[in-house]
């Protein structure tokens, strides 16, 4: 997993794409999805991070020399605002919070702090092991780190408050990645799946899963990589999904689907 997302480009979207596609094995409910609406998305954004505020999607892009953080209009998918994060760092999640934007990285142990207006950059925390996905419940940060395990900290210091383990059916599911805090859980992406899970942040137990398959054409699949990045609109209630260099954005509604 190491070498993969640390490889070049090209590395990480050939071993990636070879891996099969895992399928969860709890008995659990499964949503599957309608399409609302599908939006362009940049098909050289390696998305780590997606957030939706203001109008405007924030999203984190990652690699090595390819990272930034980026304001994004919705309907067009057009870059209006974009910082590029230094070469020696592999972006990953981000998640506004007051007024901070935040900013993960992959194996640096560091996550940046900028402004959300100018996205100039104003301090920076320290943290031990790997940073993936970031988003928070308005008191916490949640963060995850290709775990089981969810990382609740401090915002004013990073400092970690507790850990939250996460199951589905009793069983510890890892690799959780890009979060999402909507309606009272959490939304996490299931690394090198096309599913995402419902976790419950007082129990850590997933109460089930999005089915996300079939979002893009095997022809546009073939080309990207792996299903990465949740957002939602609380004003109007719309949530929105895309992937690492993927050609659209989706809103989608939740349907429910027989096992």
């Amino acid at each position: 997993m190491t070498a993969m997302r640390s490889a070049a480009i090209g590395i990480l979207m050939t071993v990636s794409l070879a891996i099969p596609q895992q399928s969860p094995t709890a008995n659990l409910p499964m949503h599957g999805y309608q399409i609302v609406r599908v939006y362009p998305h940049d098909p050289s954004a390696f998305t780590q991070g997606l957030q939706f505020l203001g109008g405007a999607l924030y999203e984190g892009t990652g690699l090595n020399g390819r990272s930034s953080i980026r304001r994004v209009e919705l309907e067009t998918g057009k870059v209006l605002q974009k910082h590029d994060v230094p070469p020696q760092f592999f972006g990953e999640g981000i998640t506004l919070f007051k007024s901070d934007l935040i900013e993960l990285t992959w194996q640096s142990h560091v996550a940046f702090v900028y402004d959300p207006t100018s996205f100039e950059p104003k301090k920076q925390f320290s943290y031990p092991g790997e940073g993936w996905g970031l988003t928070h419940d308005g008191a916490s940060l949640i963060m995850s780190d290709g775990s089981d395990e969810l990382r609740y900290l401090d915002p004013a210091t990073f400092a970690e408050k507790r850990r939250l383990k996460v199951t589905a059916a009793g069983a510890p599911l890892r690799n959780l990645n890009e979060l999402e805090y909507v309606k009272g859980e959490i939304l996490a992406n299931v690394w090198q799946t096309e599913y995402v899970a419902r976790i419950s942040p007082s129990t850590g137990k997933v109460s089930a899963y999005i089915d996300l398959r079939g979002l893009l054409s095997p022809a546009e699949r073939a080309n990207t990589d792996v299903l990465n990045g949740i957002a939602y609109d609380e004003g109007r209630d719309r949530l929105f999904v895309t992937g690492k260099l993927w050609p659209k954005l989706f809103e989608i509604k939740l349907v429910e689907k027989a096992r």
